[in-house]
Order: C-alpha cells, then sequence, then structure tokens
C-alpha cells in the first residue's frame, strides 16, 4: 500500500481509539450507565465502521483490479480484515451481555470476556498499518518521521489499549500527592502498588519502542509521539487531572529521542540497544517523580523508595532489550 493510504488507516484507527478512550471516561466517570445505546458507544462503533469499510474497500478495489483470493489483500491488511468480522460478532455479544447481565463500571469491566474479545479484534485492526510498513519495499532501514508515522500511531494506539486493560496497575493514572504520599512511608501507604504499577507502566511504554528500534532506525521524535499518544488513555480515564504526570511521561519520550540519536541503538548494535533501554526507562521514571513531587510541593519522604523505584525501572529495561535482542544481527554489507 502507499504511505498515503496507510496514513488515513492510522487516522481512521485514531477515530475508533478515541472512540474507546471516550467509552473508557464515561464507564469510569458516569455510575449511572444503564444501557448499551450510549453516545460514547456510538463514537466507538462508527470508528470502527469506518476504518472496517476503508480496509474493505482496499480489498475490494484490488478484486476490481484482476486480483483473486489472498492476492486481492494488501500486504498487512489481512489480520485486520479477518478481525472485522470477528470484532462485529464481539459488539453483538458485548450488547446482549449488558443487555441480560448491565453495565459494569468498575475493575470488573477489564475481565468481560466480550470486552477482552473486542480488544485483541481492535488491536488487529488498528496495527494495520505497522504490519503493513514493516515490510514495505520503500521504507528503507532509516525512514523519514513522515513515513513512520502511519506505523506509529497504530502501534501506539494499541499501547493504549493495553494500558487500559491494564489500568488497575496503571502509574499513569496517579495523581502527584498520591505519587509522594505513597513513597512517603513503608506501610500501608500503596507504596507497593505504585512500585508495581510503575513495572507494569513501563514495559507498556518501552516494549513498541523496542519493538520499532529492532527493525528501523527511529528518526527524532518517534518516541516523543508514541508516549504522546499513550497518555491519552490514562487522562481520559482521570479526566486529565493529573497533567503534571502525563506530561512526565512526554518528557521521558522526547529524553528517549535524545538517547536514541545519540546512542543509535540497532539489531546491529546490541550494546547500544541494551543500553538505550535501561537509560531511557530509568530517565523516563525519574523525570515521573520529578514532575510529581514539584506539583506536590515536596519529596517524597522514604529516600529508597524514589531514588530506587527509577533504577528499578531501568533494570526492567534492560532486561526487556536483552529478551528483545539477546544475539546482535550481522551488519548488512
Amino acid at each position: 500500500m502507499s504511505p498515503r493510504t496507510d496514513l488515513i488507516t492510522a487516522l481512521f484507527g485514531v477515530w475508533f481509539g478515541v472512540g474507546l478512550m471516550i467509552d473508557a471516561w464515561a464507564h469510569t466517570n458516569l455510575s449511572e450507565l444503564e444501557t448499551f445505546f450510549t453516545p460514547w458507544h456510538a463514537v466507538f462503533y462508527t470508528g470502527f465502521a469506518v476504518v472496517a469499510g476503508w480496509i474493505i474497500w482496499q480489498v475490494w478495489r484490488n478484486v476490481r483490479a484482476g486480483r483473486q483470493g489472498l492476492a486481492a489483500v494488501p500486504a498487512g491488511y489481512l489480520a485486520g480484515l479477518l478481525a472485522i468480522p470477528a470484532f462485529a460478532a464481539f459488539g453483538f455479544a458485548d450488547m446482549m451481555w449488558h443487555t441480560i447481565l448491565g453495565i459494569e463500571t468498575n475493575i470488573d469491566i477489564l475481565f468481560s470476556p466480550s470486552h477482552l474479545g473486542l480488544i485483541v479484534t481492535m488491536l488487529l485492526i488498528i496495527t494495520t498499518p505497522l504490519r503493513s510498513a514493516w515490510n514495505a519495499p520503500d521504507i528503507g532501514e532509516s525512514p523519514t518521521l513522515g513515513r513512520l508515522l502511519p506505523a506509529l500511531i497504530g502501534l501506539a494506539f494499541a499501547a493504549t489499549l493495553v494500558s487500559l486493560f491494564l489500568s488497575y496497575a496503571d502509574a499513569m493514572q496517579y495523581r502527584p500527592t498520591s505519587i509522594v504520599e505513597a513513597f512517603s512511608a513503608v506501610e500501608n501507604s500503596g507504596a507497593g502498588g505504585l512500585a508495581a504499577a510503575i513495572v507494569v507502566s513501563n514495559v507498556i511504554l518501552l516494549a513498541p519502542v523496542l519493538l520499532l528500534a529492532r527493525r528501523w532506525r527511529l528518526p527524532f521524535g518517534a518516541i516523543t509521539i508514541m508516549y504522546a499518544i499513550v497518555v491519552l488513555m490514562p487522562g481520559a480515564q482521570t479526566e486529565f487531572e493529573n497533567v503534571p504526570v502525563l506530561l512526565s511521561i512526554v518528557a521521558g519520550g522526547l529524553v528517549g529521542d535524545v538517547l536514541m540519536s545519540r546512542l543509535r541503538p540497532s539489531a546491529e548494535r546490541r550494546g547500544a540497544y541494551w543500553a538505550f533501554a535501561g537509560l531511557s526507562a530509568c530517565a523516563t521514571w525519574s523525570l515521573y517523580i520529578a514532575f510529581a513531587s514539584v506539583a506536590a510541593g515536596r519529596l517524597p519522604f522514604v529516600a529508597e523508595l524514589w531514588t530506587g523505584a527509577p533504577i528499578v525501572a531501568g533494570l526492567v529495561g534492560l532486561a526487556l532489550g536483552a529478551m528483545f535482542l539477546p544475539d546482535a544481527r550481522p551488519a548488512r554489507a
């Protein structure tokens, strides 16, 4: 597919993803929801209809051009195409589930079988531009930011879906005062919950970046764009009452871009790849603690917690780097 077609697919996926963010906000903040038929669901499902129609249209154009069978499906679009009827089936199941059993408003929403089916099929649909770009003949090893943008948008929105369904361990939903208070005591303070949430959120943020860094030499700005998209979901769930925390994550993405340009990690440069994974994670969560402390007006009282948490995140990042790239790929001639 052309980069323009992939960009349109990604932008329709934005509609789809933003519809889910609005629906997540409604489920989190409006306890009086009693029906499946809401404005939030309307935005969500029309987003699905638009992106599904666009993908089907690309296949139909190839059929009209004389291609048959799988040859009519653009490269990278097959999984998204197969996910369309599956998503529709799970959507119908979700409507029946809500009609019979009611509307979930707490943590049970994240474990509903119909919701899990929707989220998996949605992941396949919105990551279509990533799969299209992965082996595109024109993209090369060092793509420009514009050429890689559709893939970045698709993968970043996929990360937002993961953060939504792991929101019971999402450090990006904490308010600055909650962060400082949690790390100000070791008993009955929520320190363990915040520490675990930092580890989970660290993986959600860093894993997509490491995946891309194995495939391409990422242009400056790629990580910042991805992190800026990822914080939209926790922002919607908290009604953007924790803006300093969200900005700290975006700042971490900017530091990641600087490290990417300096270290130049790639599949051929394993040491640089591992160093980037550890240092970028440590920097992101150091900024997280710093921004929260400035907003709250003080540092947490337990120094071991607020100094050690970013180091733990960096070690987890290093471990992720080792798992993503255990052996360096031979350099190309």
